[in-house]
């Protein structure tokens, strides 16, 4: 289930009273990547690999991967690891523009290797649009995993690493859009402000790890999850 790190920040009720128990959804369970597919609708490439102990490895050419399942409100707790000099994210709401998967994205960085970057490039950021809130970012040593939190609720986006709240931000109104018009997406009409996506981890041609990828849905649409989704309570110690 989770490892060590992990359970240092989240309590674990299993077999909670459906009263009160929340559904979350183990996006890497299973022996597969079923949860998962390329943006065209395909199988995931040899490039992601999941290795023994839930840890999902980019280690070559995979291509980004999209969920199959769209979400619109909800939470998503990960742990993740970034190579030396390496690059990745989590992209949420994701839909397609024209012939361009676009989407809301919790930056994954090796902080260090890259220290002339604004902050808006930085892990926990909201890449290129919003600067985390700290003037530091807690992050762990290289050979070890981070704990990051995305949660979306009543179009207003929270990212966490560690424990450490990095973003709190509107997705709409004038500040928002000022955000994006000052942005790389500003020849995008309406970016991010859509309610409903999936879910993306990119391929920025660097290895990263995840594992223990989880989340649950804070709007009241049905899930459609598949079979096997565990039943689980999950308290942040922060």
């Amino acid at each position: 289930m989770f490892e060590k790190s992990l359970l240092g920040v989240l309590t674990v009720t299993l077999f909670a009273p459906a009263a009160w128990a929340q559904s979350y959804t183990n996006l890497l369970d299973g022996d597969g990547l079923q949860h998962w597919m390329t943006p065209g609708g395909g199988d995931v490439g040899e490039g992601w690999k999941l290795e023994p102990g839930g840890v999902l490895h980019k280690a070559g050419n995979g291509g980004n991967i999209i969920t199959r399942e769209k979400f619109g409100d909800f939470e998503l707790w990960f742990e993740f690891r970034i190579s030396a000099k390496g690059n990745s994210g989590i992209k949420y709401r994701v839909d397609q523009y024209g012939k361009s998967w676009l989407g809301l994205e919790y930056q994954v960085l090796d902080d260090a290797a890259f220290p002339k970057l604004t902050r808006d490039h930085h892990t926990g950021s909201l890449y290129d649009l919003v600067a985390p809130i700290p003037a530091v970012t807690r992050l762990n040593a290289e050979d070890q995993y981070n704990v990051g939190k995305i949660r979306v609720a009543g179009q207003r986006a929270q990212h966490w690493v560690n424990g450490q709240l990095l973003i709190d931000e509107p997705l709409t109104g004038p500040r928002w859009k000022n955000h994006v018009a000052n942005s790389k997406f500003k020849q995008t009409p309406g970016f991010g402000e859509n309610p409903l996506g999936h879910l993306m981890l990119t391929d920025h041609h660097s290895e990263v790890w995840y594992r223990n990828i989880y989340v649950r849905r804070l709007d009241t649409e049905s899930s459609g999850c598949p079979a096997r989704v565990q039943q689980v309570s999950l308290q942040p110690s922060f």
